[in-house]
């Protein structure tokens, strides 16, 4: 909590092993979009509300979104509620728009997780 105001809680997918998938994509990424994921994420651990985020949010399906940075970075993400996200997959855009199987693992992991 911050000055008494509950801030967004985020959690994010990880592998069977434990491994942060999210974390170590953005890890491998160039230095410039290493660093706007860690940007977009600080964003998000201080925000009061999802809907103050001031990174472009797209509805996917229900409660799955994504986060685009660098234009072509996309992070999924399911609302669980105003305050609390979970970082399903994170993917390089690499054609005119986002793969379906990126798309389709990250409906399967929400899936997983809202059960």
């Amino acid at each position: 909590m911050k000055g008494g105001v509950q801030l967004v809680l985020i959690d994010s997918f990880k592998s069977a092993g434990g491994k942060d998938l999210i974390i170590d994509f953005i890890d491998s990424l160039d230095k410039f979009e290493k660093a706007e994921g860690y940007l977009l994420l600080e964003h998000l651990e201080e925000i009061e509300s999802i809907d103050a985020c001031i990174f472009y949010t797209k509805k996917i399906q229900e409660k799955v979104w994504e986060f685009k940075f660098k234009n072509h970075i996309r992070i999924f993400y399911v609302l669980c509620s105003k305050i609390y996200i979970y970082l399903l997959h994170v993917c390089k855009k690499q054609k005119n728009k986002t793969e379906r199987h990126d798309k389709e693992l990250a409906l399967k992991r929400a899936k997983e997780i809202m059960k």
